[in-house]
């Protein structure tokens, strides 16, 4: 990247009060860790490497108009943030995106500006790109084009973290880790000890990680599986089968084999999920999958070929529309509608295998989409829309602000902004969309009952948009209060 150019580049690097979206990003997914170095190559003002020294990452990184001096160097890690979409030169762009993967050791944070966020800068067409009224350069990638490019310039295969932002890996099996790790549910034991048991009470934190980890992996570990417990069992002379007995024990058998035939169960399910999804993109071979996910596959399937034929099967069962459409319908978890089936972020993990690879590969497009806590499987086409609605909790009837619809069929990526409409969609029955275990359920229900008995439901198509829902309130003399509903004098409305 040459500073000496016509069209003020660093003109774009702007201060921010936070982590930047990629940063922030890679460390909750796990790629930036604490034992990673990061290198950000054009980094601006480098805020992202002050804060992230400040929380004990090794961070350092270069910028040709605000740290031309720095040295190029580098890194486990590298980010490449919304650098490439101020380049105007297409020849220059991959000759950046090659040099920031030639430094990466381990994997290759890429980000830049999505399509849609084109409305919003004002100026004119310039090569690939806008020339902006500040005199800087834009260029906009759709979701797709993003991937095809990384890809085609790169000539490896990446992961989208998030609309506008992928991982590269070095390894393989690095990338295996997080795709399993998007499939598999967060268990954690439901049975306590019944019996006082000498070994377990004075072993008890290696006991209670052995413990967790069968009730989210179905199978026992390994001894380096353990988080530097090891050591703790050697020291009692136990291997870790004779302290899973020990574990039964004080549990009580018959319970011990139940939870660990549901684990199993879940375990075997996640594993499906993750194998057909891997299948949409590039399956890895059995030598490159990560250790722990080999053993999980072993005690499971018995074999990597026998796991990956049921997930194929499961895979070619998304593809048959009625098949989905049968699984919308008989769901336990979410809101039905005749087109399509609603489901909280929280719940969807507890949806049938089918519908979770469903989502998960409109999710292989679209990568996490912040903020959405609502998923729309679509019953009639394959699509599957990530909606935002940040008052879900707080507000009875919140409204939706933004869209990120993947059609699976086109294999687009698609958003909508509600924010500025002046009508914006509302949610009803909010209930239905959680699962049973959802801290406010109960109180979404309430007011449901409330208002069903009040027939403010009725004839839910009139209803279903902030100014239909207030004008239906008014009609029938009734206001909001939180979560319930209070009477008020009738006004007629015209």
């Amino acid at each position: 990247m040459d500073v000496k150019q016509a069209i003020p580049r660093h003109r774009t690097a702007i201060a921010r009060p936070d982590l930047s979206k990629p940063i922030a990003l890679a460390i909750a997914d796990g790629v930036i860790t604490t034992s990673t170095s990061l290198f950000d190559y054009g980094c601006g003002r480098g805020d992202d490497i002050a804060r992230l020294r400040s929380l004990g990452y090794e961070a350092d990184g270069w910028d040709p108009g605000h740290r031309p001096i720095a040295d190029i160097r580098p890194a486990d890690v590298v980010n490449l943030g919304y650098v490439v979409n101020v380049i105007e030169d297409p020849a220059e762009r991959a000759h950046a995106l090659r040099t920031a993967w030639a430094l990466a050791g381990k994997a290759l944070v890429v980000a830049a500006r999505p399509d849609w966020e084109a409305r919003t800068v004002a100026g004119k067409r310039h090569g690939d790109g806008i020339l902006t009224t500040r005199g800087t350069f834009q260029k906009f990638f759709t979701q797709e084009a993003l991937q095809t490019w990384l890809k085609t310039v790169l000539q490896t295969d990446c992961i989208a973290a998030a609309p506008g932002i992928f991982y590269i890996f070095r390894d393989e099996s690095h990338a295996q880790s997080l795709l399993a790790s998007r499939t598999r549910r967060r268990s954690v034991p439901t049975r306590r000890p019944r019996i006082r048991q000498a070994l377990y009470d004075t072993h008890r934190d290696v006991m209670e990680e052995i413990h967790g980890f069968v009730a989210g992996r179905g199978r026992l570990p390994e001894l380096w599986e353990l988080n530097g417990h090891a050591d703790r069992l050697a020291t009692a002379s136990l291997s870790i089968k004779e302290a899973a007995a020990i574990l039964r024990q004080v549990i009580g058998a018959e319970e011990w084999d139940l939870d660990l035939q549901a684990a199993q169960d879940r375990a075997q399910q996640d594993l499906l999920v993750y194998l057909a999804l891997a299948a949409f993109t590039k399956r890895p071979k059995a030598s490159q999958l990560p250790r722990d996910i080999a053993l999980d596959i072993k005690a499971l399937f018995g074999s990597y070929s026998t796991a990956c034929g049921r997930a194929d099967q499961l895979l070619h069962r998304v593809a048959d529309q009625s098949a989905v459409n049968a699984a919308c319908g008989q769901s336990k978890i979410g809101k039905l509608t005749p087109e399509a089936l609603y489901v909280h972020q929280a719940a969807s993990q507890q949806l049938s295998p089918l519908l979770r690879v469903y989502e998960g590969c409109a999710r292989v497009l679209t990568g996490s989409v912040a903020d959405a806590n609502i998923i729309k499987l679509s019953r009639t086409g394959p699509k599957v829309s990530y909606l935002s609605y940040p008052q879900f909790d707080q507000d009875p009837h919140p409204t939706l602000a933004t869209s990120v619809r993947a059609d699976l069929r086109r294999l687009d990526v698609k958003y909508t902004d509600f924010r500025e409409s002046a009508n914006p969609p509302v949610l009803h029955r909010k209930e239905t969309f959680v699962a049973d275990d959802y801290p406010q359920r109960e109180k979404f229900a309430r007011l449901t009952r409330q208002e069903e008995k009040a027939g403010l439901l009725e004839a839910s198509s009139s209803i279903g948009t902030q100014e239909g829902w207030r004008i239906r309130l008014v009609n029938a003399g009734y206001r909001l209060q939180g979560h319930r509903l209070v009477r008020t004098p009738p006004a007629k409305l015209d």
